[in-house]
């Protein structure tokens, strides 16, 4: 699961309660697949209003860790072009999966050994016929793929955004 385009769903009930009462959702597209019809992504239009204000505890229910990719696999079964990746949280999170829609700009041989921006406290998400475990990171380019979020230092494994 790739944030290339944010991330609503997913059990953020803070976010989903702001944007259910919320007056507009001129910016949010809604996704068949996701639970309960609510809203899963934001729309990759750079020019799109941002979306409501949340306070900082619903921030903070967000724990947005960064890890290292440990190896990479195609995902033939996606249907969307994608790759598995098996990404290192560190001691604490271990090793978790994930499907990442990030085969435009990111060749499958270059993925393992960087550092990756993740959300790791979604409940997993059945993608096809794996389990996704966390929310790799990314933003969209200028032509809508999907571009890593990623240090631009080495880090620790499992440090948390903030």
């Amino acid at each position: 699961m790739v944030l290339g385009k944010m991330f609503l769903a997913h059990g953020v009930r803070d976010v989903r309660s702001v944007v259910r009462n919320s007056a507009s959702r001129d910016n949010i597209a809604n996704d068949a697949n996701s639970p309960n019809g609510h809203p899963m992504h934001v729309t990759h239009d750079p020019a799109a209003a941002a979306t409501p204000t949340i306070d900082f505890n619903s921030f903070l229910a967000v724990d947005i860790r960064v890890g290292t990719i440990v190896d990479a696999k195609p995902f033939p079964e996606a249907r969307k072009p994608a790759f598995r990746l098996w990404i290192d949280f560190g001691p604490v999170i271990g090793v978790r999966k994930s499907s990442a829609q990030i085969t435009e700009n990111h060749p499958l041989e270059t993925l393992v050994g960087q550092q990756v921006a993740a959300v790791v406290n979604f409940p997993p998400r059945q993608i096809g016929p794996v389990i996704s475990e966390v929310l790799t990171l990314g933003f969209p380019d200028a032509d809508g793929k999907v571009v890593l979020v990623q240090p631009s230092k080495p880090v620790p494994n499992g440090g948390r955004l903030f």
